[in-house]
């Protein structure tokens, strides 16, 4: 005979145990998430030194960022880099998802593995060989050109030479685990479909195109959200590149609105000023992201 109570008891715990699990997480998310970012917008519309007075002066902080040169320089470098590096880690993690997928043999599950290496890597070592490599006076490449007989170049004191070489740290940190999460969409795709489609005469660019791509599209809008999301927090690469701190050289060529915001909060020690430069980053990442989720959608990427 079945006991109703002790049912009704089951019945509400499998109701409730997704929240019970989700709960933990729930709760630290809220606690160093939602609480910071509630009480960063709150402090931009105050004038808030540590070490002095407080004083609420409204938009005043959000006026001072519209005519401020050092955030339209930060978010001019943030956007390149962003888009930049989001154009190339894709399209490379679409080429090799592709060609790893096409090659069979007992070498694929190494080529694999080699492509969580850069994943793994400190980004901060990485940053600092390169910038050695780079230096304008002692950097390897320099005495390469001095061999050869070449003025030295200064790489990074260019916007677009320090764009470039940013770009390429990102670039080589993510394309693999990318590439990774194209493979496993792929390999879960039966390989018949490509069987057939190559006895139909589909050359390598036909199933790219018309197979690789199609079913790679969700794949591809995620990589794109993470990477913009990601670029405009881009902070410890810009950093490490320039020795004489955080304005990422004279000319401000790679500062990063995570810098920026470093920089007034805590060398500057204007914390409400930092705030606003904080929510102003905040917007810009919900209306990038908000823009990639409409053209996915558009293309038929996402729902």
């Amino acid at each position: 005979m079945i006991d109703r109570p002790r049912l009704r008891w089951v019945s509400r715990w499998d109701a409730a145990a997704p929240y019970l699990f989700l709960a933990p997480f729930a709760l630290v998310f809220a606690v160093f998430t939602v609480l910071p970012s509630v009480a960063t917008f709150v402090l931009a519309w105050w004038q808030w030194d540590p070490l002095g007075a407080r004083a609420w002066v409204g938009a005043a902080n959000f006026e001072r960022l519209a005519a401020d040169p050092r955030f339209w320089t930060a978010t001019t470098n943030t956007l390149a880099i962003a888009a930049a590096a989001t154009i190339v880690q894709v399209g490379i993690a679409l080429g090799l998802a592709h060609l790893i997928h096409r090659v069979a043999g007992r070498a694929v599950g190494a080529v694999r593995v080699s492509l969580l290496v850069p994943f793994v890597t400190s980004g901060a070592a990485i940053t600092i060989l390169v910038a050695q490599l780079l230096d304008r006076d002692y950097g390897s490449v320099n005495r390469l050109l001095d061999a050869l007989g070449h003025p030295h170049v200064d790489v990074l004191a260019q916007p677009l030479g320090a764009w470039a070489v940013v770009t390429g740290i990102v670039v080589w940190r993510t394309f693999g685990f990318t590439t990774l999460l194209m493979l496993a969409v792929l390999s879960a795709t039966p390989r018949d479909v490509f069987r057939a489609a190559e006895l139909d005469g589909a050359g390598g660019w036909a199933q790219f195109r018309h197979l690789s791509l199609p079913l790679l599209g969700p794949v591809i809008a995620f990589s794109v959200v993470t990477s913009v999301t990601g670029a405009l927090q881009l902070f410890a690469e810009p950093l490490l590149l320039d020795p004489a701190g955080v304005t990422c050289g004279p000319a401000r060529q790679c500062q990063t609105l995570a810098l920026l915001v470093y920089e007034v909060g805590f060398r500057d020690f204007q914390f409400g000023y930092a705030a606003a430069v904080s929510t102003a980053v905040f917007a810009i990442a919900g209306a990038a992201v908000g823009a990639a989720l409409v053209l996915g959608r558009r293309l038929g990427w996402t729902t």
